[in-house]
């Protein structure tokens, strides 16, 4: 962020992109001028400084891999060759490492470290391993973080080593440890220890892309306002009456008729998003229809309210199993999760852990964006089950999925003596009888499975806990029997449709629900393009991700003509190998090709959208999705998703047929997903797509029409109102004042431009309460936008003023010359007001009280304002 005074550079500031505020400030920016294509092929070489240093690792291996990389590259000719490279390099003080010397170059510096011995990676055993090891020596256990040192003191602070006073805990990252036998010290790394990826280091919390439906607010675009229904938004006007120039919302109804709604009131306008394909009708304003349609959403709302609370009482009467606390196992459990846990991770692991721990049977809904980390949540709550000797249900709609779960679950519990196995189409049928048996005798801990696990001659021995993976996709038999066996176990309930935070508030006490936010460490925005069939970008595409040793998926959902798309592929980039994969296989050879496509064994995996749900493989970082215009957006999303999971750029290219001509729909939902690829965009794209599934996951679909009525923020506020009512909660403290004063108040465009920022601190201004939270807000405008012109000053003085009145339940402020009238809904708290004022305010009637200004104040705008925050903060 450059501030500029004139044609002087005044100041050079780092940004944190999500929040916009400066973190740093800069001495300077060197900013390089970019070649013209038409000049010389420049060398990276040119850009180093004459005194750097080039170390080159492992050089013959680096040779090797070059010259290899040019080969597979369709114009090598447009890039410098392996030998020309070395010599630009070598112009530079140059050095070469690597674990083995060769060749003429000199060695001129031997390091005497020697590898360590492999740790079996037992829990158990490592205390041993290590005392063993280090005999004679000091060893140096290196961990990432703080947190993780505490996990390792606990887990080793009994071993030989330590007490003796030989073992430390440095705080670092290293790669692989080492013996220097001369100083007789070991290095070891935590990951090394226990045979678990490298433990990165956590980054600061960063939460995916928090929406307000608000900000994707277009002119055109359906609203409801609150008092008038439905209307179309059709610009911000600035209008000036009684001496106030404001910015107002211009919103169209039925007839073309139009009304104006202040900035300062953009509170009683939200974007209409509802849960149907049919547009919805304009109201007419001063029409009854609204007040009814408002009226019908309220008693549904209540019924909901009434069941939901109902059937959580029935719940909380019933006994059910109370689990024991964590034991050593669970702990050394938790304790072995190879990367760091996100803040909302940590969260929902001990609510679940609490719900487990109490009399009352769980009922809890985990969600959370694709690649957020669930099935680490759902595998501790497993593994708390069967340490407590019950057995475990997992519950997935897909074969593929019920395969990828039984591989988590068996490498996560490998050093645990657990059973677990799959029950899908990928068994025979012998299998499927034998782990049936299995269930029903107690022999087996976990099941995981599909809707065959449902069925009714599976039985547990001794069931404890339901794991249901995306619920929503099952029939309405199986949720049926689900409802039985509901009744008696503890059940977690898991969704990859983000529950959007509005819902979630206003299910706050009647729905027990999770919601992981924060994307894993390291986690980088799959980039996404929407594009037509083109060889030449298939083929570079699908070599670069081949280039970095990845793996590619291409989707095409039509199985008659799937060989077709293979051939033409193959053709496209004979380098790569390829297989087939889709629901219309017979079981084992499907089998085959997914395992087969996790163990590398091909490049490229052509499928239907079987690979939809809970595939995770990570080294396949690069999706093609073909006829593209044919899916839902939550559909693209979660395709979009199986990529780009680990740390490693992704990407997704949407595939559009370039003889075909996109209607107006698809074109938006593909411009859509293309827009929303930060991590976190499914809230977005629920919101976008308008299937709401996140209120279907949770609320049922018959809401779904009132929904559509009255859009879906009003929904939620209506759900919120009922549930506290019932729950004889005292209502919300709206600050919901009218002021009429004079003077200009509105964000003037040569300061904020970009509508869609002006419309989001409208918003926020509106919604902010409190002196600090203003100030926070203030100061980052000026960090944003530089120093507030007085009409935004005055913004910030109406809303201190709002703040007061709402204190002393004042619904609105204005001016009758020479007085300034205090309306209150509230006569005890007005009464007081005015034997605070010391005789400066005075009642005159019910409802109002004024104070007299000065000839002086009524002819300065600011004078009125001080005035009345004075009057209101004595």
């Amino acid at each position: 962020r450059i501030e500029l005074f004139d044609d002087e550079v005044e100041s050079i500031r780092r940004f944190d992109v999500s929040s916009q505020r400066s973190i740093e400030s800069l001495d300077a920016l060197e900013v390089t001028i970019l070649q013209p294509s038409d000049s010389d092929v420049g060398h990276f070489a040119d850009y180093l400084p004459p005194n750097a240093w080039v170390l080159l690792i492992e050089p013959e291996k680096a040779t090797q891999e070059g010259a290899a990389y040019l080969k597979r590259l369709d114009r090598a000719a447009d890039f410098h060759s392996v030998p020309e490279t070395m010599r630009r390099l070598g112009e530079f003080s140059f050095a070469t490492a690597g674990a083995l010397t060769a060749g003429t170059l000199g060695v001129t510096c031997r390091l005497q470290i020697e590898s360590v011995e492999r740790f079996s990676g037992d829990i158990g055993r490592v205390r041993e391993e290590l005392d063993r090891v280090g005999q004679g020596h000091d060893v140096m256990v290196v961990a990432p973080t703080e947190a993780e040192v505490e996990r390792l003191t606990e887990l080793l602070g009994t071993s030989g080593l330590a007490a003796a006073g030989r073992l430390s805990f440095p705080i670092g990252t290293l790669k692989t440890g080492f013996r220097m036998a001369a100083e007789r010290t070991i290095v070891v790394t935590a990951h090394e220890l226990f045979h678990r990826g490298e433990l990165r280091r956590m980054p600061r919390r960063r939460l995916g892309k928090a929406i307000d439906s608000f900000l994707d607010l277009r002119e055109g675009d359906l609203v409801v306002h609150i008092s008038h229904g439905i209307g179309r938004y059709r610009g911000l006007r600035l209008l000036e009456k009684e001496g106030r120039k404001e910015e107002h919302l211009e919103l169209e109804y039925f007839g073309g008729t139009k009304i104006y709604v202040p900035s300062s009131k953009i509170e009683l306008v939200q974007k209409y998003v509802g849960g149907t394909k049919a547009k919805p009708v304009l109201a007419h304003i001063g029409g009854k229809a609204w007040v009814r349609q408002k009226e019908a959403a309220l008693k549904a709302v209540t019924d909901l309210a009434a069941e939901m609370l109902e059937l959580q009482a029935k719940r909380g009467a019933r006994p059910g199993i109370r689990f024991p606390d964590d034991t050593p196992w669970q702990q050394e459990f938790d304790a072995s999760f190879p990367y760091q846990e996100t803040p909302d991770q940590i969260t929902a692991i001990s609510s679940i852990k609490a719900d487990m721990q109490d009399t009352k049977p769980m009922d809890r809904l985990l969600c959370g964006d694709v690649g957020f980390g669930k099935t680490e949540v759902a595998i501790r709550a497993a593994f708390k089950a069967v340490d407590a000797g019950y057995q475990v249900a997992v519950l997935v709609p897909t074969t593929v999925l019920a395969e990828q779960h039984r591989r988590t679950f068996s490498a996560r519990m490998a050093e645990f003596p657990f059973e677990i196995a799959s029950l899908s189409r990928f068994c025979t049928g012998k299998e499927q009888n034998q782990i049936i048996a299995r269930t029903a005798e107690g022999s087996l801990d976990i099941v995981i499975g599909t809707h065959r696990l449902a069925s009714p001659d599976v039985n547990f021995a001794n069931l404890g806990l339901l794991i249901i993976d995306e619920e929503q996709r099952f029939g309405v038999e199986i949720k049926e029997r689900l409802k039985a066996i509901r009744s008696t176990v503890d059940v977690l309930t898991m969704t990859a449709t983000p529950i959007p935070r509005t819902l979630h508030m206003s299910l706050t006490g009647i729905r027990d629900i999770s919601n992981l936010e924060t994307p894993p460490e390291d986690r980088v925005a799959v980039e996404t393009r929407v594009t037509r069939w083109s060889e030449k970008l298939i083929r570079n595409a699908i070599l670069r991700e081949l280039n970095r040793g990845g793996q590619v998926y291409f989707v095409h959902n039509r199985v008659n003509d799937i060989e077709i798309v293979a051939e033409k592929l193959k053709f496209i980039v004979p380098e790569a190998t390829f297989g087939i994969g889709h629901g219309q296989m017979p079981e084992g050879q499907l089998e085959k090709v997914m395992v087969g496509f996790v163990n590398h064994d091909f490049d490229v995996l052509l499928a239907t959208t079987i690979v939809e749900s809970g595939l995770d493989i990570p080294n396949a970082n690069t999706i093609f999705i073909d006829d593209a215009q044919r899916y839902g957006l939550a559909d693209l999303h979660q395709l979009r998703g199986r990529v780009g999971r680990y740390k490693h750029r992704a990407y997704c290219y949407l595939l559009v047929d370039p003889a075909k001509t996109l209607n107006a729909t698809a074109a938006r939902r593909l411009r859509a997903i293309e827009e929303f690829s930060d991590m976190g965009a499914g809230f977005s794209i629920a919101m976008r797509d308008l299937e709401i599934r996140g209120a279907g996951n949770v609320l049922g679909n018959q809401q779904s029409g009132h929904i559509a009525m009255v859009g879906y923020e009003l929904y939620c506020q209506l759900l919120e109102t009922a549930v506290r009512k019932m729950q004889n909660l005292p209502a919300q403290i709206k600050t919901d004042v009218t002021i009429e004063l004079p003077g200009e108040a509105y964000l003037p465009r040569e300061y904020v431009s970009d509508m869609r920022s002006k419309i989001d601190l409208y918003r926020r201004l509106a919604r902010t309460v409190g002196d600090e939270r203003l100030e926070t807000l203030r100061l980052e405008m000026i960090d944003r936008f530089g120093p507030l012109p007085e009409p935004v000053r005055r913004m910030f003085d109406f809303a201190k003023l709002k703040t007061e009145a709402a204190v002393w339940q004042i619904d609105s402020i204005f001016l009758e010359r020479p007085y300034l009238v205090f309306r209150y809904t509230d006569s005890g708290r007005a009464k007081q007001l005015v034997r605070k004022s010391g005789g400066q305010l005075r009642i005159v009637d019910e409802r109002s009280i004024y104070f007299t200004l000065s000839k002086t104040q009524l002819e300065d705008p600011d004078a009125i304002i001080l005035a009345a925050t004075t009057a209101l903060s004595l």
